[in-house]
């Protein structure tokens, strides 16, 4: 986990620390989490929905293409219909596999956000822990080491290192897109 260069924090305590401090950083994690998990969210339901409209308008025309097979005579062009719907259909199948995934990411990461938050209510409820460095410091692994993805890990230390959440949101956002046009295949997790 990265350390601040910048003040005291629970992995390095002085007199300057703060529970309140903690909390805030904490809270600020799960701000950009949800934000983050929002706009993916939005952009699968988005997916899902063209390509459902796609896929059902291609799946009518392949209907309408087998019906006008059985009665007319250029069965090559509708052949050729038939093989470019179904190659349309095919592939918003597989946008939606995509979207459906993504949507499984933002139910992992907001079940997350949800333990995190929980964790956190659960420390600042007890007063012994409240003003303990180490028990903060354990709240904060535990909750790193919930993370899947090495982008995630960076931005949770980013934030607690002090990074503005704007910041760690952006360069979060970069890496995941540099890394979406390195990986175009379908991922399962």
């Amino acid at each position: 986990m990265t350390t601040s260069t910048t003040g005291s924090s629970a992995l390095n305590p002085d007199l300057d620390w703060s529970q309140l401090k903690e909390t805030v950083l904490m809270l600020n994690l799960s701000v950009a989490q949800i934000d983050q998990s929002m706009n993916e969210g939005n952009a699968s339901v988005d997916t899902l929905a063209s390509s459902f409209t796609t896929l059902a308008s291609n799946l009518s025309e392949i209907q309408n293409s087998v019906t006008q097979l059985n009665e007319g005579d250029n069965s090559e062009q509708i052949k050729q219909a038939i093989q470019h719907s179904a190659a349309t259909a095919l592939d918003k199948v597989q946008s939606a596999i995509i979207a459906f995934q993504f949507y499984d990411k933002l139910t992992q990461r907001l079940d997350h956000v949800s333990q995190s938050l929980s964790s956190l209510t659960a420390l600042i409820a007890n007063p012994a822990a409240l003003y303990s460095p180490p028990e903060w410091q354990a709240l904060q692994e535990a909750i790193r080491s919930k993370y899947t993805m090495e982008e995630e890990r960076r931005m949770f230390d980013k934030v607690l290192s002090g990074i503005p959440i704007e910041k760690a949101l952006e360069e979060f956002k970069t890496e995941m897109d540099n890394k979406a046009e390195e990986d175009d295949d379908i991922e399962l997790f």
